[in-house]
């Protein structure tokens, strides 16, 4: 999921940062110190969830949620109990008490990757549908893009971002290749390197440690990580004549 902190006191931050990068399904986007900041970050990026500090200069974070037309979910951190009922009016998923443990952190983590879990397949099968199950939807350039399985050449990953590259486009979404990589049909796209899935139907052929697929009329030599490379060649030996 991809998350930001939304609190203007530094050291806040720095806690919360530290729990974030402790579970593997949280990605951080970004920090923000008010809530104009976070507004911004908004509309540019692409958010599942926000750490929201109550107390801040401005704009508290109870009257900045009350903006939001379509807010992603929320969790409050706050040294002030008194805004709970308030918090959970809004639709707060979890509202989290200063100095906040590690093991509360996690619980109310874990009710937001459950409801991330439940979007998503709500999404899903709303989405993608029974009767065509040869694409998936990706959010891109603050819409859902459609990315038929067969136009895919590979995909790579850079950063925060996973580049979908294809034999005339290309989409970039921001999300982790792990998180892609369980959304691709397994028997269609192989991972061969940590920052590379290929699409089984359009390698051209494999040379060393290379995969070689067509790109744009171009040859196009991918690496493979030595820990992805005896998966690959049983599934070559598979098919080889």
């Amino acid at each position: 999921m991809n998350t930001i902190i939304v609190d203007d006191e530094p050291l806040a931050q720095d806690v919360l940062e530290t729990y974030i990068e402790k579970i593997p399904e949280l990605n951080l986007v970004g920090k923000c110190s008010n809530a104009l900041e976070a507004n911004d970050m908004l509309k540019s990026q692409s958010i599942d969830l926000m750490f929201l500090d109550i107390q801040m200069p401005q704009l508290t974070g109870i009257d900045f949620l009350k903006t939001l037309s379509k807010p992603p979910m929320v969790i409050f951190t706050t040294a002030y109990p008194n805004y709970a009922l308030d918090g959970f009016e809004l639709n707060a998923l979890d509202y989290l008490l200063k100095p906040i443990s590690l093991e509360r952190f996690m619980k109310a983590v874990n009710k937001a990757l459950e409801q991330f879990e439940l979007q998503s397949r709500e999404s899903g099968e709303a989405l993608s549908g029974e009767d065509d199950p040869n694409f998936i939807f990706v959010k891109a350039d603050k819409k859902l893009v459609k990315v038929k399985y067969d136009d895919i050449l590979y995909i790579e990953g850079l950063k925060d971002y996973v580049i979908i590259r294809m034999d005339a486009d290309r989409v970039i979404t921001l999300q982790t290749m792990k998180s892609l990589e369980s959304k691709m049909p397994q028997d269609r796209f192989k991972r061969i390197h940590r920052s590379y899935i290929v699409n089984l139907d359009r390698i051209n052929a494999i040379v060393g440690n290379m995969v070689e697929v067509i790109e744009k009329k171009e040859t196009k030599h991918l690496p493979i990580g030595k820990n992805y490379r005896d998966e690959l060649l049983e599934i070559v030996n598979k098919n080889r004549l």
